[in-house]
């Protein structure tokens, strides 16, 4: 996990968020191999360096990034159908962002982050430097829980494809 305990500075942005108690149920639901909080918090804490190293607004990044993702429906579990988890995966920007706001008073620039997360698999194109950080960001924070989550699966993947190729090469 992030070890973000110690940045002060961070912490001051996010104990609000990170206190609330509705917010803190999606330390129960699984994503992407890891919890909803924990990918949260890492998508918040790297956007946060980001922002911070590049001079922008780094303080609305630490609370966008750790609310980009508050939603609690499960549908994120890939046993349901497929038409579901697509469906869901543009739509959950919206449900985040109507929690957020519900919960948290927030800047325009913080809810354009919320809602333009998913940009591109999502139509909405992000407005502000703030905003594509945390869509980037996001979107590496996926694929390295994906690939810890699958690890085996892929390696397994890759060794079987180049022993297939061997074969085919001798």
């Amino acid at each position: 996990m992030v070890d973000y305990h110690q940045d002060k500075h961070y912490i001051r942005f996010v104990k609000p968020i990170l206190e609330n108690k509705e917010f803190n149920q999606i330390g129960t639901i699984e994503h992407h191999g890891t919890t909803r909080m924990n990918h949260s918090i890492r998508v918040s804490y790297y956007s946060y360096k980001l922002a911070k190293l590049f001079h922008l607004d780094y303080d609305q990044v630490a609370r966008a990034g750790l609310l980009h993702d508050f939603f609690l429906d499960r549908t994120t579990d890939y046993k349901k159908s497929k038409d579901k988890v697509i469906l869901f995966t543009t739509g959950h920007p919206k449900v985040a962002l109507e929690n957020a706001k519900k919960h948290f008073k927030l800047t325009e620039k913080e809810e354009d982050m919320i809602k333009t997360h998913m940009f591109p698999v999502d139509y909405r194109i992000p407005k502000y430097a703030e905003s594509w950080i945390i869509c980037l960001v996001d979107k590496c924070v996926g694929v390295y829980e994906f690939g810890r989550k699958f690890k085996f699966q892929l390696s397994y993947a890759v060794n079987f494809s180049m022993l297939f190729l061997l074969n085919i090469l001798k």
